[in-house]
């Protein structure tokens, strides 16, 4: 079973490697704007995660999980975006779309397993 400090820290690289996937879109109005998008959306699910481990309630716990998973969603769909418009080779992103796609599969299973217990 993964710990949550293990998925803080999964989460807290994947941002990172958000980050410098960022610095390397091309300066153009399309790259900037997906840059900002994604660094958006792409660093928010660490701190979402954080919050959850300190939440009051279950229920609280749940709707923090939720957030961070739309954030992980939404990063895929720019993800996506940025592989379809060339912007970088889909090869190139292959490996942080899985990491994507993997870490919204754990945190919806840490949501239905903590939804059992309210």
């Amino acid at each position: 079973m993964i710990k949550g400090q293990d998925i803080e820290e999964r989460l807290i690289d994947f941002g990172v490697r958000i980050i410098k996937l960022c610095e390397q879109l091309p300066r153009s109005y399309a790259g900037q704007h997906f840059a900002t998008q994604l660094l958006r959306s792409g660093t928010a699910p660490a701190a979402h995660y954080a919050e959850a481990r300190g939440a009051e309630s279950v229920k609280d716990f749940v709707h923090k999980l939720k957030i961070g998973l739309k954030e992980l969603n939404e990063s895929h769909v720019w993800l996506k975006m940025i592989g379809r418009s060339d912007l970088l080779s889909e090869g190139r992103l292959q490996e942080i779309v899985q990491e994507c796609e993997e870490l919204s599969r754990i945190i919806n299973a840490s949501i239905t397993t903590a939804k059992k217990r309210l």
